[in-house]
């Protein structure tokens, strides 16, 4: 068992280790491909030279980091057959699908029309230069939108049915899969992220040039159109936001529950704004959940449900259960305990493992038929709780609830902030007086760290508040694994702190390189 634990522990460490990092360069792929788009149109319209080198920089920026997306998401797209073999196995055609979708057309379409676009200048008409600029962003936003359906699946398995012949799930509802509320939702809310954190990206950097009182009309024409596009974003991004949580209370209770440090609910649930959770606290206590608080009263209510007066359930809730919720189909149920989830799991895996056994019986055996098909009715039954079936105590459900909890408010916190920066950017770049406000340049440096950290800490509630499943309610961490040496995957983890660091660090000084040089310093 200890094996086990650590074998989970390492393969988790190192599977977030390259998201993580992914996820340094994904966003800003996502959101200044469209912004380098745009610069181009300006340039195709107006045939000023300014616009072309304009655009020519930014594809700079966008190149570099494009290139560092690409090696951390083949590693990471590899660590699902390597870490978690078991896992891929299940999962059947239905998370290999929508990837495959993403590589075939999504990434080709956009790596095409990258080599163009970076490659193309007075090579092709400008026409052509300029629709090949919006397809690779658009390609980008593509490959998002796929990778985005199958991580979206994970979370709201749907449109599938459990073949007992192979143990494997198999896709019966494509649609449903690509435009599952989670999917829907996890897209707009992280290409939104990606749209404000190149916006940041991009007003900092303008910001340094004047700074430095060089390249000042390329700055502040940037910094214009960078502040329109992220105060577009962040504006979307609460509207998102909301909905999101609406489709976790349906989808995810324990998670929204995590996020919250919510134990009981209650009609007409608060939400807290700013708290420190009390180490103490458990679901089967009766400590209190916070050791300082301030909330908003009634308003996870609200986010949840648009019910001022609404029940929330909380952990001990969900763990005891008896309680009635409307499911992601608007059907009334009653919420079943941990203890009869788990029941239901193991009638499911008795049931497969009857069923597995009379499938190995010869045809002419006595009752075969018959059995197969009690097995397989109690296998259907009660296949929505199979994961149950791997856990032994309710602690096993429950996520880790500080970083959750810490991590949805630190996401919250820094988002309120861009509001006022974005804000901010808009009025001193409409006044022009962007050159006086020295204080606002500097911020705007010191901004770039924040905006990859609130766009991690999205990504941390979104994954962490999910544990322990890697498909909701039908398979758990314990039961994904795959048959390694945790030495194996801690000494690759270490490779890959290696790897990743490096690559990170000469991105950055190529990247500073180019920005050093700038719009007008290199000759295409």
């Amino acid at each position: 068992m200890l094996l086990t634990s650590s074998l989970i522990q390492a393969s988790r460490l190192q599977f977030a280790l390259t998201a993580m990092y992914h996820w340094l360069f994904v966003p800003l792929t996502l959101g200044l491909g469209f912004l380098v788009a745009f610069f181009e149109t300006k340039y195709y319209r107006s045939n000023d030279e300014f616009w072309k080198k304009t655009t020519q920089f930014w594809s700079r920026i966008f190149a570099i980091n494009f290139a560092c997306g690409i090696a951390t998401g083949i590693i990471l797209e590899f660590e699902f057959g390597t870490n978690w073999s078991n896992y891929s196995w299940f999962v059947g055609d239905i998370f290999g699908a929508p990837l495959a979708i993403e590589g075939i057309f999504a990434f080709f379409m956009e790596s095409t029309f990258f080599a163009v676009m970076y490659f193309g200048w007075d090579k092709v008409s400008k026409r052509f230069h300029l629709i090949s600029t919006w397809l690779t962003a658009i390609g980008a936003c593509l490959s998002a939108y796929w990778i985005l359906t199958a991580n979206g699946w994970m979370q709201h398995p749907i449109g599938v049915e459990f073949n007992p012949d192979t143990a494997r799930n198999e896709m019966v509802d494509f649609w449903s899969i690509v435009f599952s509320p989670v999917t829907l939702t996890k897209f707009t809310h992280s290409m939104l992220s990606g749209f404000l954190i190149a916006s940041v990206v991009v007003i900092a950097v303008s910001s340094w040039y004047l700074l430095k009182k060089r390249d000042i009309e390329f700055s502040l024409k940037s910094i214009k159109y960078a502040a329109w596009f992220g105060t577009f974003a962040i504006i979307m991004l609460m509207v998102t936001g909301h909905t999101s949580a609406q489709v976790v209370a349906k989808t995810q209770p324990m998670k929204l529950a995590a996020m919250e440090g919510l134990y009981k609910g209650e009609n007409g649930t608060p939400i807290v704004g700013v708290g420190v959770l009390n180490p103490k606290k458990s679901y089967d206590n009766d400590e209190k959940p916070y050791l300082f608080h301030i909330s908003i009263p009634k308003g996870l209510s609200f986010l949840a449900n648009n019910d001022f007066n609404s029940f929330v359930p909380g952990i001990t809730d969900i763990i005891e259960g008896g309680y009635t919720y409307k499911d992601s189909k608007g059907n009334e149920r009653v919420a079943l305990s941990f203890e009869e989830k788990m029941q239901r799991g193991n009638m499911a895996r008795k049931a497969l493992a009857v069923y597995g056994e009379y499938k190995n019986k010869p045809n002419d055996t006595p009752g075969k038929a018959e059995a197969l098909a009690e097995a397989k009715k109690y296998m259907d039954e009660n296949f929505e709780y199979f994961g149950y079936g791997f856990l032994s105590k309710p602690q096993d459900s429950i996520p880790n609830v500080p970083i959750t909890f810490y991590s949805f408010r630190i996401m919250i916190l820094l988002g309120g902030y861009f509001v006022l920066f974005m804000l901010l950017a808009l009025y001193y770049s409409k006044k022009k007086l962007l050159e006086k406000k020295r204080w606002f340049l500097i911020t705007a440096i010191i901004s770039v760290p924040l905006v990859y950290i609130c766009g991690e800490a999205g990504w941390i509630v979104a994954e962490v508040g999910r544990q322990p499943w890697t498909i909701q309610d039908l398979l758990p961490l314990n039961a994904s694994v795959s048959g390694v040496s945790s030495s194996s995957v801690y000494t690759t983890f270490i490779i890959f702190v290696v790897l990743f660091t490096t690559l990170l660090v000469a991105e950055l000084k190529i990247a500073f390189n180019q920005i050093k040089k700038g719009p007008f310093g290199i000759k295409w």
